[in-house]
């Protein structure tokens, strides 16, 4: 691929890219850690001691959130209700949708 072509496609992919609110950097450490600026914290209402989910996306975006304990009884209550729908008739009445 020819540098034109490569200039070009990366134009075409900054226009079709998401609008940047606010954009902040920080470096990574000899054990590659990286402090979260105090404006990302804030925004995520992040605190000491919380899990973050790292999402990559296919265009090598990274998605960065505050990642949410489970709820269990929440899951369990899911799961119950699902299983209205295991019936040998349910499955022979929905097998073609």
């Amino acid at each position: 691929m020819s540098a034109k072509s490569r200039i070009k496609k990366r134009k075409q992919k900054l226009k079709s890219a998401p609008k940047v609110r606010s954009r902040y950097a920080s470096r990574l450490t000899s054990k590659y850690q990286a402090t979260i600026p105090k404006e990302i914290r804030k925004a995520l209402h992040l605190e000491k001691g919380d899990k973050i989910l790292y999402e990559l996306l296919p265009d090598d975006t990274v998605v960065i959130r505050k990642n949410h304990p489970l709820d269990v009884e929440y899951f369990e209550s899911l799961n119950q209700t699902m299983n209205e729908w295991e019936s040998e008739e349910d499955e022979q009445a929905y097998k073609n949708l």
